[in-house]
């Protein structure tokens, strides 16, 4: 009975969808006030609805209901209750229920919390909302519906992949479609101010929390998937290049660049066009991502690779959307002219330089992803885009970004002496050269790359400093007064230095040896003495593990002791590795046990990675930051004033 009153939700939600896609658009069209306020009650009724479903296939994982096909493919009753829960989203069908989910949600609050919207601009988002829901809804309905039944129900079910059986999996999806979702909310006011012909610095101002939400939640959801990764997949890396790592990183690339575009319209009322342009592509680089997870056109080891049919759904959602955003966006271009004037050295000019690089940089990482598909699409060739070609391609772009920050920072709107500019950030820049000779002095490798990333993560971290020392007229006590984006933005710049020094020290400093490890017999790697004491078989709660008992000293002293496992899931027939770690501030001990030799003895991986937590540790900064900046009263107030201008609801001719 609850899973069919879950189905029937779903259709009604369907239902509302329609009514809050078409009725608001017709009363802004028409200044049709009861119209108009359909949206709010229609975009709460559509959140309702679908969690009240989202909710009923919850409750049929947590139970067990095996007479759901959709249960018995991904659960299973041995599985502890965080992975049945898990399983919710741990698949195809249900994780676009969590989708249209989170969709919802940000509709219904744009109705709860928009009352200082101007009522034509709130109707227009909240009709943009409903039509992208409508669209998603109808697609789990005709090709995806979770709630299909089995005809003779199994006793158990088939269990869910042991690589989906983890914490950071578990909360990973949810927060990666909160950021991924999250962007709808910009593309809406985009297309809802290209309908009203009407880009100003108040429409900015509105959007600008949104984006920062969807970044805040993209920025997390991206650091907890490249932390399980690193822990969990026993290779000891945190970042592959795969396709559906780069449809996660793309949209955050463009999302920063909308901030900061977001900006300069609103305090110059310039960069209109590629503002708009920037929300649109935003959300539909997300789009892009959501086929690439699900059509199957693309291998990746986190894809559902489901039916072309679906993918071809998807394709059209796409299409449809930002096919139609961009031919609006050309028809309305002449509405968009910008007032601010500004020379090329200005805060405005950094901005565009920005944004200019955050958008190559997306597009890199876009031909890289997609070449493959596009060489077996018209040269029937099979290729492989990897690192290598990354690194390389992507890597100089991040580098003029990171130099160009800081002093762009400082920059007086309108006109600046970039020299004055660079001598505010000379303590700075001092320090960010000290601390490069110190990574020099230090890998013993002389390594470049340790040069090049600990200086540029130091300038960027120690250059948000001296800006809020700048801002504050050099005098501490203004410091507690300055707004709470000052600080934010000063946090968030400074956690993305310290990823730039995570990432650039691990690389260049890492150590990895890989051997057959004789119980009993210690061996060294990077001045750490480790010893194989034991392996013994342990049962887990729906698993056998084979866990080794590894201690590791350095010169003479136990620094820990560490348990790397085989686990062997019986009802999936699966392997996985978990490698065991000792973190630290200045490095990490990596071990990972696999399998027994025929010589005796065990295959062990042993990685020394330096800095590998300062790369989380940054992206959590940065999320931070973004936090900070978002509970400033600024954005509350979101110009509530414009409201009551009559030129603001004025329809577009």
């Amino acid at each position: 009975m609850i899973v069919e009153l879950g189905h029937f939700a779903l259709v009604l939600a369907f239902c509302v969808a329609i009514v809050q896609s078409i009725v608001p658009l017709i009363g802004a069209q028409k200044n049709w006030t009861g119209w108009m306020a359909v949206g709010e009650p229609a975009a709460s009724a559509q959140f309702l609805l679908i969690a009240l479903s989202f909710g009923a296939l919850t409750y049929a994982f947590v139970t067990s209901d095996f007479s759901l096909q959709l249960v018995y493919a991904n659960s299973h009753t041995d599985k502890p209750l965080l992975y049945k829960v898990s399983g919710v989203w741990g698949n195809h069908e249900g994780s676009m229920l969590l989708w249209v989910l989170i969709l919802a949600l940000f509709g219904a609050a744009a109705a709860w919390f928009g009352g200082n919207l101007p009522p034509r601009l709130r109707a227009r988002v909240l009709s943009i909302q409903g039509l992208i829901g409508l669209a998603f809804l109808g697609f789990i309905l005709f090709t995806s519906n979770p709630f299909t039944r089995l005809a003779d129900p199994p006793f158990n079910g088939s269990g869910l992949n042991p690589l989906l059986q983890d914490p950071g999996l578990a909360f990973h999806p949810p927060f990666l479609y909160l950021g991924y979702v999250g962007l709808s909310m910009a593309f809406s006011f985009a297309v809802a101010a290209l309908i009203e012909g009407r880009v100003d610095a108040a429409w900015a101002r509105w959007v600008r929390p949104w984006t920062l939400a969807a970044w805040i939640f993209l920025t997390i959801g991206i650091a907890l998937g490249s932390w399980w990764a690193y822990y969990e997949l026993g290779w000891g890396g945190f970042w592959f290049w795969d396709p559906v790592e780069n449809a996660s990183f793309m949209p955050w690339l463009l999302a920063a660049a909308l901030l900061h575009s977001a900006i300069v319209v609103e305090k110059r009322e310039a960069l209109k066009s590629w503002t708009i342009l920037l929300a649109i592509m935003a959300f539909g680089f997300s789009l892009i991502g959501t086929f690439i997870v699900r059509s199957g056109v693309i291998t990746s080891v986190h894809s559902f690779a489901n039916d072309p049919e679906r993918g071809i759904f998807i394709l059209a959602i796409l299409g449809a959307f930002v096919g139609g955003a961009l031919t609006l966006y050309a028809a309305r271009a002449d509405r968009m002219q910008a007032k601010g004037i500004f020379s090329m050295v200005s805060r405005e000019s950094a901005l565009v330089f920005n944004n200019i690089l955050l958008a190559i940089a997306a597009l890199v990482v876009f031909v890289g992803t997609v070449w493959p598909l596009v060489a077996e699409m018209f040269w029937d060739r099979k290729l492989s885009v990897g690192a290598p070609f990354f690194e390389k391609a992507f890597t100089p772009f991040m580098v003029i970004l990171a130099l160009l920050l800081p002093i762009g920072a400082v920059m007086p709107w309108k006109r600046a002496n970039f020299a004055r500019s660079l001598r505010q950030m000379a303590p700075a820049l001092i320090v960010a050269l000290a601390v490069a000779g110190l990574a020099w002095s230090l890998e013993t490798g002389r390594s470049m790359l340790a040069l090049v990333s600990a200086f540029l993560g130091s300038w960027i971290a120690f250059g948000a400093l001296a800006e809020l020392w700048v801002r504050a007229g050099r005098t501490p006590a203004r410091l507690t007064r300055l707004p709470r984006a000052d600080w934010g933005k000063a946090v968030a710049h400074a956690g993305l230095g310290i990823t730039f020094i995570g990432i650039g020290l691990l690389m260049a400093g890492q150590r990895e040896d890989i051997r057959v490890a004789i119980i009993g017999e210690p061996f060294e790697v990077a001045g750490f003495e480790i010893t194989l004491d034991s392996v013994d078989r342990v049962q887990g709660p729906n698993y056998m593990s084979t866990t080794g008992t590894m201690s590791v000293r350095r010169d003479g002293k136990l620094i820990t002791v560490l348990h790397p496992e085989k686990r062997t899931y019986p009802v999936e027939a699966m392997p996985t590795t978990e490698a065991d770690i000792d973190n630290g501030l200045w490095r990490d001990i990596y071990l990972v046990i696999g399998d027994p030799q025929a010589g005796g003895g065990w295959a062990v991986r042993t990685y020394i990675k330096p800095f590998a937590n300062w790369i989380w540790t940054g992206c959590l900064m940065m999320a931070l930051g973004g936090l900070l900046s978002l509970t400033d009263r600024r954005y509350r107030v979101a110009a509530g004033a414009r409201k009551t201008a009559p030129a603001a609801t004025q329809p577009a001719e």
